[in-house]
């Protein structure tokens, strides 16, 4: 059995055109994307936030609110954490830390530290917890 052979194309054969662009101020037309600079502001502050950093909200976003910080704080009526809302809302982790650290500002959000368990539980507890099962 022999390989199916390729085809070339020739520039004879290609004759299809781009699509034309559409003309600025005509219906249909997608508006770009913000640059993230301009979301996340000309202030370049930031609070010691981490990834694991969890992000509760103490309020309601107010009428001043951006619609980045809205949603943020829509997303924050549980605790979140900061690498959870970067995902959730498609900005880099640098644009929410700048955009958490005007909303700490405004104490409109609060910061807390990660609940870290121990390594291994207390010996005594599983002592107790075994006992209690054997004597079932």
């Amino acid at each position: 059995m022999t390989p199916p052979q390729r085809r070339r194309r020739h520039p004879s054969q290609e004759t299809a055109e781009p699509p034309p662009k559409p003309a600025p101020g005509k219906a249909g037309e997608t508006k770009a994307p913000e640059r993230l600079y301009v979301v996340a502001g000309p202030d370049g502050e930031r609070a010691d936030i981490d990834l694991v950093t969890l992000i509760v909200a103490r309020a309601d976003p107010p009428p001043s609110a951006t619609p980045e910080q809205a949603a943020m704080l829509r997303l924050c009526t549980a605790p979140i954490s900061v690498a959870e809302l970067s995902a959730y809302l498609s900005l880099p982790f640098s644009v929410v830390t700048v955009l958490l650290t005007e909303l700490l500002a405004a104490e409109l959000v609060q910061a807390r530290a990660p609940i870290v368990r121990q390594a291994l539980p207390d010996r005594s507890l599983l002592e107790a917890v075994m006992h209690g099962l054997q004597r079932l």
